[in-house]
């Protein structure tokens, strides 16, 4: 694939779009039936991922794509404070809906929106902005880094009183790596990294049932039917599998034994179904898609571009490990979704939109 100026990269549409077509197979078996048992259609999940996600995030991705960078930059409190006030809504009733004990959800006209997926990438783009701006300087803690942090603070505090803590950690890490990226000194980097480690620990030991997962991380075989039964009937998924797998349609934990597996445990169905080497196929395609999107960063001659494609690609590698960590054991459970396979309308929407902004900057900077 030979790229010419004025061209997209041909080969991060190449991977992401492998990754869709992989993410569709393995949601329309992994749901199959719970769609079925719920809504008498073994389809309905995928068709909701089709038509609530991959479809508007196809015409968004287009005229993203059209974009001038440039009025981009300058907009970019538009998409930030509309990402505030998304989140701000979970929390007026009758709109804010409670899903699994968190305040995540609003409901639109009968629709079911997670405003913390686009709040990522309204993090990103005002964040990208904030660091690319030549008149704040960045070695000065008091008048160049705060005020940025604090802009950036309202975002940030709304998921974590909803409280989300997987998604907190996700924007955290992306904000960590943007400023890493921006050259911000690393004594000032150190000390927000305690500042976040004391603050989710803080998090761990307000609520019980978040002490009660890192236990259940580190003994996984403690109390296999309570709040051990998700990681263990996980961990029983991927060990059956074994190196070629079960076969395609052919998981016995999809068969309501596993929660969640439209969306967080899904990487479990599809190991069960796929095994070991098709696996660690998705994985190697994982970190393909962000070794090339850090290329991209790399060439891209705009201090803004490159901060925005390092933001979009730390959230979804990230992201993606987290979930796939959680299901093999190397992390404890944190309730996010893999990135362009677990059904999530929104989600998959705002990922599409990402991967646009990417692409469009790969098209006007390099």
């Amino acid at each position: 694939m030979v790229r010419t100026e004025n061209t997209i990269d041909q080969k991060f549409l190449l991977y992401i779009t492998v990754l869709m077509v992989v993410g569709l197979a393995a949601l329309m078996s992994a749901s199959g039936p719970l769609g079925f048992g719920k809504f008498h259609d073994s389809y309905f999940f995928v068709k909701r991922q089709i038509f609530f996600g991959l479809i508007p995030g196809l015409v968004l991705g287009y005229f993203i794509l059209k974009l001038n960078l440039e009025k981009l930059r300058n907009l970019s409190w538009v998409p930030y404070l509309g990402a505030v006030l998304l989140l701000a809504l979970v929390f007026v009733p009758g709109v804010g809906l409670v899903i699994n004990g968190a305040k995540s959800w609003i409901n639109i006209f009968g629709y079911n929106f997670q405003p913390s997926e686009v709040a990522k990438l309204g993090l990103i783009i005002f964040a990208a902005y904030l660091l690319s701006d030549r008149k704040r300087n960045l070695q000065d803690w008091q008048m160049g880094l705060m005020p940025i942090l604090t802009l950036l603070a309202p975002v940030i505090l709304l998921v974590a009183v909803q409280p989300d803590i997987g998604t907190l950690s996700i924007m955290i890490v992306i904000l960590f790596f943007m400023l890493l990226e921006a050259k911000v000194p690393k004594k000032y980097l150190i000390a927000l990294g305690m500042a976040a480690l004391v603050v989710f620990t803080f998090m761990v030991f307000l609520k019980p049932y978040r002490m009660q997962r890192i236990t259940i991380f580190m003994h996984p075989e403690l109390d296999p039917q309570g709040i051990g039964y998700q990681i263990n009937q996980a961990f029983l998924a991927v060990g059956s599998g074994g190196f070629w797998g079960l076969g395609i349609g052919q998981s016995r934990q999809k068969f309501q034994y596993l929660p969640e597996v439209n969306s967080d445990s899904i990487f479990a169905i599809f190991a069960e179904e796929t095994g070991f080497l098709f696996s660690a196929g998705l994985i190697v395609l994982i970190l393909l898609i962000g070794l090339r999107g850090l290329k991209i960063a790399k060439n891209t001659k705009s201090e803004f571009g490159r901060l925005l494609v390092v933001g979009i690609v730390v959230w979804l590698v990230w992201q993606s490990f987290l979930n796939i960590g959680a299901m093999v054991g190397a992390l404890p459970l944190t309730g996010v979704p893999l990135p362009f396979v677990s059904h999530g309308g929104s989600a998959l929407m705002a990922e599409l939109a990402a991967v646009a902004l990417i692409l469009n900057i790969s098209r006007q900077e390099i």
